[in-house]
Formats: structure tokens, sequence, C-alpha cells
């Protein structure tokens, strides 16, 4: 089963634009997520639309942060991407005739919904700005050697 894996990717480019002071084009970024410019441009669109990016036009425009990271919390990102299933497990059958499968389905669904509201709580204290304070921890003496276009070079 293929995971989505745009919230993770999306997170990552933030934190790499928030990391630079001019505008960074889709190429570069698709580069980067090892990905074609037209999926970037349809996934900062959608974040455009909601505020969190914004673009630019022309020689040396591209995509920039609109808002602080710390007014970004990861739930925004996720519901900015509309939402994905959180979760690769489901239900055989949705509306099965049979009452062991009914009663089965119905624990199942109590449980995915409560972990899906804990998880959706836990991503709504976590921000960007957060993230972004553990990259600069974790980035310790290498700063000059960190850059979006060689980190992810291979």
């Amino acid at each position: 089963m293929k995971r989505d894996s745009r919230l993770s990717g999306v997170l990552h480019v933030l934190l790499h634009m928030a990391e630079r002071k001019e505008p960074v084009t889709s190429e570069v970024l698709a580069r980067a997520m090892d990905t074609n410019p037209v999926v970037i441009r349809r996934i900062m669109s959608g974040l455009r639309d909601r505020g969190y990016v914004r673009s630019e036009k022309g020689h040396g425009g591209g995509w920039t942060l609109a808002r602080d990271l710390a007014t970004i919390s990861l739930r925004d990102i996720y519901q900015a991407l509309g939402q994905p299933s959180l979760f690769a497990v489901g239900n055989r059958t949705e509306a099965p005739g049979c009452l062991v499968e009914q009663a089965v389905n119905a624990a199942l669904d109590r449980a995915f919904d409560e972990a899906e509201a804990l998880l959706l709580s836990r991503l709504a204290d976590v921000t960007l700005a957060m993230l972004s304070t553990d990259f600069q921890k974790r980035l310790g003496d290498r700063r000059n050697r960190h850059r979006l276009e060689t980190a992810h070079a291979s």
C-alpha cells in the first residue's frame, strides 16, 4: 500500500523555505523533493489559498512564507492538503449484513475516531516554529553545509 507522504514533504519544504531570505522556485523545491514542479505548484497553491505562502512571478520570483512559523500548526497544513486519510487500516465492508462484522466495525470505528481526534489534537499543538527550533538544534555546527540544493542531492 502506498503511503501518502505529502504532509511530511510539505512540512519539509516549508522549513527549508524558512531558512532562506529569497523566494524559492517550484523547480528547486521539486528537485529537493524528487518530484515534478507541477506537483509542487499544485500543493503550494493550496497553501497560498490559506495564506501560509505567497508567490511572486518573474525573474527572482518563487515561493515565500506568508506568516510567522509560530502561527502555523501541523494541523493547519494537514487541513490545507485536504485532510488525507490518517490510517491505512479500514473495515472489510462498510455495511455488513453479519452481526459479528457489525460489532467488529463498531469497535474499530470508535477506536479510529478516538485515535484520529488525539492525533489531530497533537498536530494542532505543534507549530512550524517548534519544528524549526528542533532543526536548528540538529543543525549544530553544520550550518554552512546544509543547503536545500545540496542536502537532497543524491
